[in-house]
């Protein structure tokens, strides 16, 4: 499939946007990025591209998203932690994707990809997630993925076409949300939960946005799911060593409880709601500790696609390089998160 028009991303002021926003000017596409209206564009304006903003929550901020000759969407716009209640959630997760995906289709868009979750899988079955297998989600942030897809799904019997990817645990320079931040900054935790030795699927945001873009030129693809991991499985014990060494932070010895972990980690989820933040350890990501967590990625790798970050380990290695580098510093990001 080929483009010659403009590309919109939303949520672009995000963790995951904001890097598809850079993959797709390294790519020499047209970009118009939107978010939330705001003051400082100064990441979008060091990249040249154009920035509209917009609110998912209110319909009539968003039509002039599609104005000129958009071809193609990369919807990243969402809340995406396990802290915020459903009915909180709703707004954006699904009925701002009612919205999007409703002008998308009028627009007559070559293809619109939107990004979902593996949480909507819900808890392990002692079997790797393929694409094929039941959502059951077990918490609010997973519920309202499932049901964003699930007006994708209708959009795409209506004519739209339309790609879902479904990221695990995404991590990497600039995360600011999610479980994945633990690996991408220094982080508060002190303690390896439980055994430590639960197995873990995780992936970088460059390949989420890498992923995508590969995926929306081929039009094999269209109507279909892709799960996206990288091809390593740390264990909990592992990933949280491999972080403080990259970060510089005391590295975690003592062992805690499930229980007890559950525990601090409703404790410290008050404390940083009383601050108006997301907890490093969110309570609801607690669940996923008892089981091994492993996402199976041979759908996406079937399509040619190959990972730029495969192996956690090799990934941590480098993200201790920038790290130590300072550049995190001198790079201007997009700021805090903004959904939609």
């Amino acid at each position: 499939m080929e483009y010659s028009g403009i590309t919109l991303v939303t949520g672009a002021a995000g963790f995951m946007g904001s890097h598809m926003v850079e993959y797709l000017v390294s790519q020499g596409v047209r970009v118009r990025a939107t978010a939330r209206p705001r003051r400082d564009t100064t990441f979008f304006d060091r990249l040249g591209v154009e920035y509209v903003g917009a609110d998912l929550t209110r319909e009539e901020t968003l039509p002039p998203l599609f104005e000129g000759d958009v071809d193609r969407v990369f919807h990243f716009g969402a809340v995406c932690n396990f802290s915020t209640p459903y009915e909180k959630l709703y707004p954006i997760n699904v009925l701002g994707v009612e919205r999007i995906t409703r002008l998308a289709l009028e627009k007559g868009v070559k293809v619109f990809v939107h990004v979902a979750s593996t949480d909507v899988y819900g808890a392990y079955k002692g079997i790797p997630f393929t694409e094929e297998s039941p959502r059951q989600p077990v918490d609010d942030y997973g519920r309202s993925k499932r049901d964003g897809e699930d007006v994708v799904f209708r959009r795409m019997e209506e004519g739209l076409p339309a790609i879902i990817i479904r990221p695990c645990t995404v991590y990497g320079p600039r995360c600011n949300d999610g479980a994945g931040k633990v690996f991408s900054r220094p982080s508060s935790i002190m303690a390896i939960p439980g055994s430590g030795r639960q197995l873990l699927s995780n992936v970088r945001a460059e390949d989420v946005a890498a992923a995508a873009y590969h995926l929306s030129l081929r039009e094999e693809c269209l109507g279909q799911v892709y799960n996206l991991a990288e091809d390593t499985h740390p264990t909990v014990e592992e990933a949280l060593l491999l972080a403080a060494e990259a970060f510089g932070t005391r590295p975690p010895r003592l062992h805690l409880p499930l229980w007890l972990v559950k525990a601090s980690a409703r404790l410290e989820g008050w404390r940083a709601a009383r601050k108006g933040v997301i907890p490093d350890l969110e309570y609801d990501a607690v669940r996923f500790l008892y089981d091994d967590y492993i996402v199976d990625n041979s759908k996406i790798k079937a399509t040619g696609y190959r990972f730029i970050y495969p192996d956690f380990r090799e990934s941590m290695r480098q993200m201790k390089e920038w790290y130590e580098s300072g550049k995190w510093k001198e790079e201007p990001g997009p700021g805090k998160y903004e959904g939609g």
